[in-house]
């Protein structure tokens, strides 16, 4: 008997990238397709869907390579998990950039073999993805790579410190709750739509932190946010006892930009639940600010000097201030992924304000299915 082939996916926007996806799965058996509900994906990514759940599902249908495909009944990042325990799979097919080490477990638990393709696509067809054909807008995200909760007046009230960011270019589409600046992105999309316009970045940032902080908001969305994802490159924001930074010291230093393109690798977590306070069991003190702000000084200084070494070393520093001071940031679940992976590289932290996300690895030496990144150069 042929195995069982299980993949999982939204398939909005069919295009000969999913096609040779399917047959490439097919290849180890009789593939069956589980279809991510409209619900779901609005969920995640804080968007409808192109075509219907039920368009999706026509569709998916019609490939010859599929044997059955069915909407999911969950939810989340993980919504086939009853499906899949109802099917008893022999293997799970993920795309690299689907790889999840919850996944990973998940197969594990169930005794399911994973594999995980390499997205080659058919002879002589271009690569293709969802992400690469959804350009019409090109606003970036942000990953925080030191100091985060500093733009904060509960921590920067205690002692000033720094933030620093990366503005990345939208080559993925990160998880809604994922500690990208997503928020402050889609506020940025809502005044701008497709892209950062021209101007002053410091004053398109302030236009974007107005817009999603209005008066009487009961939470102040941190700035570093709305910088992170308007001003390009690598960015050091100095925070003294206010929301807003006291100075931006911006770097576009080809070199340094590449090394941290070379050496940092992101693994995609789980979204952070909406219901999820990470504000909860906080203790900051004025001697937790301080340790932040040196962690993050330290890296700065590695970063400038190009030493992956004592970056890594920062970097794992700079996240243990936070969540000596912020513990929900970090969840058991966390916890065990930074386990499968903290012997094996120079350093690591999580994006955001945590609760899930993606894990961000420090790392001279490739990272098995984790995602690269690239930096906003202009």
């Amino acid at each position: 008997m042929a195995k069982k082939v299980f993949v999982s996916g939204c398939y909005d926007m069919l295009h000969s990238g999913h096609v040779a996806f399917f047959e490439e799965a097919s290849t180890h058996g009789d593939l069956y397709v589980g279809i991510g509900s409209d619900r779901t994906i609005r969920d995640l990514k804080n968007r409808k869907t192109i075509n219907t759940e039920r368009e999706r599902l026509y569709m998916v249908k019609a490939i010859r390579y599929v044997k059955d495909a069915f909407v999911n009944s969950g939810s989340g990042i993980m919504d086939f998990a009853d499906d899949v325990k109802r099917l008893k799979p022999d293997i799970f097919f993920v795309n690299s950039d689907g790889y999840t080490p919850e996944k990973r477990r998940f197969c594990e638990e169930n005794s399911i073999e994973l594999i995980v393709s390499q997205r080659e696509p058919a002879a002589g067809l271009p690569r293709r993805s969802t992400t690469a054909l959804r350009q019409e807008c090109n606003i970036p995200y942000r990953i925080d790579l030191a100091g985060g909760w500093h733009d904060q007046l509960s921590v920067n009230r205690f002692c000033p410190g720094a933030v620093i960011t990366i503005c990345i270019e939208p080559d993925y589409e990160f998880n809604n709750r994922s500690g990208m600046s997503t928020s402050s992105r889609r506020a940025a999309i809502e005044m701008w739509h497709v892209d950062i316009p021209e101007g002053d970045r410091e004053t398109l940032a302030k236009m974007v932190f107005r817009y999603e902080n209005p008066p009487g908001s009961a939470y102040i969305s941190g700035s570093q946010d709305a910088l992170g994802i308007v001003m390009p490159g690598l960015n050091r924001l100095d925070y003294d006892n206010d929301y807003w930074p006291v100075n931006i010291e911006s770097v576009l230093d080809a070199k340094v930009l590449e090394f941290i393109e070379n050496n940092l690798w992101l693994i995609p977590l789980s979204p952070r639940m909406s219901s999820y306070n990470v504000l909860e069991n906080t203790n900051i003190t004025e001697q937790g600010a301080m340790r932040l702000a040196a962690a993050t000084d330290s890296c700065w200084q590695a970063l400038l000097a190009c030493d992956v070494d004592a970056w890594g070393k920062a970097s794992v520093e700079s996240f243990r201030a936070q969540i000596a001071m912020f513990p929900n940031m970090a969840p058991q679940e966390v916890l065990d992924t930074i386990d499968l992976y903290k012997d094996k590289v120079k350093g690591y932290k999580i994006t955001g304000a945590g609760g899930g996300g993606y894990l961000v690895l420090i790392s001279d030496t490739p990272i098995d299915n984790g995602l690269k990144i690239r930096i906003r150069k202009y």
